[in-house]
């Protein structure tokens, strides 16, 4: 049975194939590299570029921000991920040209340009309009959840916080205790020195100041946890899975092309975000009314209200009580 043969790897050709050729004309990859390639970078913040302390040239921050472009409409998040694909994937190579940035590159630049790749997100909101991708009639509102980088062992709330003090609190009475006992003692040498327990105290009167000042600054927020590695980042629950710490994004969708129009971080419960999102998406999409859809856990009677001050006509789900 004969079958379906590739070329031989070792065959020459005397006029070889361009990458050009490889990507088709309606990939997506072309429309990334021609919008990025019409944004004024340095208008929207991008940090001037400078050479390394070796005297090597830096990346392009235009190439950069279109692998991250790329990466988050393939779903590759990770940097590393990302920095693999510059050299195996052809549109990877094809859009940076064949440039491979090392991972800490690309880690760095999504680090160091959070306002500013907001700013293309509007941009290309902007775009959309312009091209009338938007219907400007119709929105969905939706929360979802990202995983955060921060442990649940560094979120804390008030409950948390006092059950460390306490165990703190405790450990040192018992360091003090053991101290008294080895004075007392008839051995010649206590079990622990008494500049073991001395270092060991002070070690614990450093964790109690930590957990001292994390308490004042959740008792001087209006929130109810605090997390140390993303601050933003919350413990939350949702639809009976263990808890994690994660972002909790408000996201608005036009109904015409499903594109999202608006989106905000919030960490507040979704019965609150209702109205404040549809404004937001009619402040947006520029529109004079606007038709707003959302589940039952957005029913609330006064951000109902609201939104039909505002000129929205609402279609949320009633919850069952």
């Amino acid at each position: 049975m004969n079958y379906i043969q590739g070329t031989d790897r070792n065959q020459t050709f005397l006029f070889p194939g361009t990458i050009d050729e490889t990507i088709t004309e309606d990939n997506a990859v072309r429309v990334i590299d021609a919008f990025v390639d019409n944004i004024r970078l340095d208008d929207l913040g991008f940090s001037k570029t400078k050479l390394a302390h070796t005297g090597k040239y830096p990346y392009y921050h235009g190439d950069l921000l279109k692998l991250y472009i790329y990466g988050y409409l393939n779903k590759v998040r990770s940097s590393r991920a990302l920095a693999k694909e510059c050299k195996r994937n052809l549109e990877a190579i094809w859009l940076l040209k064949g440039v491979k940035p090392r991972y800490k590159t690309i880690a760095d630049f999504r680090k160091d340009h959070p306002k500013q790749i907001r700013r293309v997100f509007r941009n290309f909101v902007e775009l959309c309009q312009y091209w009338n991708l938007f219907g400007k009639e119709m929105i969905a509102i939706d929360s979802t959840s990202f995983r955060a980088v921060n442990s649940k062992k560094n979120n804390y709330n008030q409950k948390k916080i006092e059950r460390h003090l306490k165990y703190i609190e405790d450990k040192i009475e018992e360091y003090l205790k053991k101290m008294d006992e080895n004075d007392t003692a008839e051995k010649d040498v206590p079990t622990h020195t008494k500049e073991e327990i001395q270092n060991r105290i002070k070690e614990l009167e450093d964790r109690k100041r930590n957990y001292k000042e994390l308490e004042k600054q959740l008792k001087g927020s209006d929130e109810d946890q605090i997390s140390t590695t993303d601050p933003d980042s919350r413990l939350t629950v949702k639809n009976g899975q263990p808890a994690e710490v994660s972002y909790n994004p408000q996201v608005t969708v036009d109904d015409k092309n499903m594109l999202i129009a608006d989106y905000k971080n919030t960490n507040q419960n979704d019965k609150k975000q209702l109205s404040d999102m549809s404004i937001r998406a009619k402040k947006v999409l520029n529109a004079e009314k606007l038709d707003a859809l959302a589940d039952k856990g957005y029913h609330n009677a006064e951000e109902l209200h609201k939104c039909e001050q505002e000129n929205i006509t609402t279609y949320v789900g009633e919850p069952e009580y």
